[in-house]
């Protein structure tokens, strides 16, 4: 199976449930990034996780070509950069996370983006394509 196609049937239905369980369970997701928008333990292993993540990724797919493939490529360095800044420069991913999760409303629109393109990448990475 091509790498791409295998990522995108991995990422496009975590992306997917990831999406349905925030505006499932809006309340519990607003309170789950309030509380990980704090410094300690659990902040840094996501920094660590996204890290490793975002290197698998980018290690497996660094294909910077101008099709839907370049999506799975962007979002490994997405990680990668996100879990090195959360890691190294905790206050400001605190900041810039606070900024971005301002409330419902971005929660929300967080949840919308993230099912898209998870819809996007499982009808990429389960479709058959001529």
């Amino acid at each position: 199976m091509d790498r791409s196609l295998f990522l995108a049937s991995l990422m496009g239905p975590t992306f997917v449930a990831i999406a349905l369980g925030m505006l499932i369970n809006l309340g519990m997701y607003e309170s789950m990034i309030a509380e990980a928008l704090h410094m300690g333990i659990v902040f840094y292993l996501s920094g660590l996780l996204s890290l490793l993540a975002g290197l698998a990724i980018v290690n497996l797919h660094n294909m910077w070509r101008a099709d839907w493939r370049v999506i799975i490529t962007v979002m490994g360095w997405l990680m990668t950069i996100g879990g090195i800044i959360r890691i190294v420069l905790p206050e400001f991913a605190v900041a810039v996370g606070s900024t971005i999760y301002g409330g419902r409303t971005s929660t929300i629109v967080a949840a919308l983006i993230v099912g898209a393109l998870g819809a996007f990448l499982s009808f990429k990475g389960y479709v058959p394509h001529a």
